[in-house]
C-alpha cells in the first residue's frame, strides 16, 4: 500500500451531492502514463459549480477529484513526451468533468493534456493565470485574428472583476486598447481602474431587453457572463466588430436577433478553452509571458490553503471573489 495523500473528492449517491477531503493512494489514481507531484491548483467559476453542485452536470463521472487546473513536477513518466523533473501544467481537457483533476496532492495525467511550464513562469504564477487567464488570452488572440486593433475603438469586458475579466482588462490595457469594464460590483472600481480600465460600467445597464440594434459603442468584447448582458453588447457592437463569448455566469440563454450580424457584420466567436488544440494553447502561453505584467498579476492574486477550498468555491459561485485565487495543495 502506497503512502496516502489528500484529495478533494466529489460524490453523488442517489442525488446526495457532496465534496469532501479524502486520503487516497497512488493505486487509486487513474491509469495514465504521467505521474505528477502537484504543487498548485486554482479556483475558476466552473470549479465552484462542480464543488457546490450548482452547475447541473458539470461533473459527468463519479467519484471525481475536482480541479480544472494544476501545476507541478513530473515524478514518473511512461511517455517519451515528458521526463522526470519536467515542470508541467494542465488547463481543462475535461479535468473535473470526466478526468480526475488538480485538487489532489498527486495526479496521473494523459500526456496529451500536459503543457510544459514556460521557462520564465513559476508553478504558482501559471496557476495565478490558470484557465481564467489562458481563456482571456484566447479571447484576445481571437480579436486580433479578426483585425480588432486598438485603433478600431473601445473594448468592453464583462464580469470584469472576476478571473477572466481581470486578466482581460490588464492585458488589453497593456496592449493599448481603451477598455470599458462591466461589473456588478461597483465597489471594485478602483481595482479595475488600477488594471487599466478607462471606465467602469454597472452591469445592470446591460441586463435588459435590448432593441434589435442599439447605438454602436464597441469595436470588440470579451464576455464571460452570457444571457441578456451578452445580447445587449451584441446589439451595441460597431460595424465589423467582434464579440468573444467564453462563459455563462449570468445564464446559458442568448435572446438575440440577426440584425447585428446581417446589417453590421458583427461576429460572435465562441471560445472553447477546454479542448483547445495544443498549438493554440502554446501560442496563448507564449503571449501571456510577454503581455501580462507580473506585478499586476501578483496584485490580483491571493494564495490560499487546500483546506479553505470548499469555502472559496461557495464564494466564487456567489460572485464574491476578486481576481484570482491560487490553491497551495500542500498547505
Amino acid at each position: 500500500m502506497s503512502e496516502k495523500f489528500k484529495a478533494l473528492m466529489i460524490t453523488n449517491e442517489n442525488g446526495d451531492y457532496k465534496s469532501k477531503f479524502e486520503l487516497i493512494g497512488l493505486e487509486d489514481l487513474p491509469d495514465h502514463p504521467v505521474l505528477i507531484d502537484v504543487a498548485y491548483s486554482t479556483v475558476n467559476y466552473k470549479d465552484g459549480l462542480a464543488l457546490t453542485g450548482k452547475g447541473g452536470k458539470v461533473v459527468r463521472n463519479f467519484p471525481m477529484v475536482g480541479g480544472v487546473d494544476l501545476s507541478g513536477t513530473v515524478i514518473e513518466s511512461k511517455s517519451d513526451k515528458f521526463s522526470e523533473g519536467d515542470r508541467v501544467l494542465v488547463n481543462g481537457w475535461g479535468l473535473s468533468e470526466t478526468q480526475w483533476g488538480g485538487f489532489s496532492q498527486k495526479q496521473r495525467i494523459n500526456p496529451d493534456y500536459l503543457t510544459k511550464v514556460p521557462e520564465s513562469f513559476s508553478l504558482e504564477e501559471v496557476m495565478a493565470i490558470g484557465t481564467a487567464g489562458y481563456t482571456a488570452m484566447l479571447c484576445i488572440l481571437a480579436l486580433e485574428d479578426m483585425c480588432i486593433t486598438p485603433e478600431k475603438g473601445k473594448i468592453i469586458v464583462t464580469g470584469a472583476s472576476g478571473g477572466v475579466g481581470s486578466i482581460s482588462v490588464a492585458i488589453l490595457a497593456k496592449l493599448g486598447y481603451e477598455v470599458s469594464a462591466c461589473t456588478g460590483r461597483l465597489e471594485e472600481e478602483d481595482y479595475l481602474r488600477s488594471l487599466g480600465a478607462k471606465e467602469v460600467i454597472d452591469r445592470n445597464s446591460f441586463n435588459r431587453d435590448a432593441r434589435p440594434l442599439e447605438r454602436a459603442r464597441w469595436a470588440g468584447a470579451v464576455d464571460s457572463v452570457g444571457s441578456k448582458i451578452l445580447s445587449t453588447i451584441i446589439s451595441e457592437t460597431m460595424e465589423g466588430g467582434v464579440v468573444t463569448a467564453c462563459g455563462n455566469a449570468a445564464g446559458i440563454d442568448l435572446p438575440t436577433n440577426v440584425l447585428p450580424f446581417i446589417l453590421r457584420g458583427v461576429s460572435l466567436l465562441g471560445i472553447n478553452s477546454n479542448t483547445c488544440p495544443s498549438e493554440r494553447r502554446t501560442q496563448a502561453w507564449e503571449r501571456l509571458e510577454v503581455d501580462l505584467n507580473r506585478k499586476t498579476l501578483l496584485g490580483m492574486t491571493s494564495v490560499e490553503s487546500f483546506d479553505r477550498l470548499p469555502e472559496i468555491a461557495k464564494h466564487i459561485v456567489n460572485g464574491k471573489i476578486r481576481g484570482r485565487v491560487v490553491i497551495d495543495v500542500n498547505s
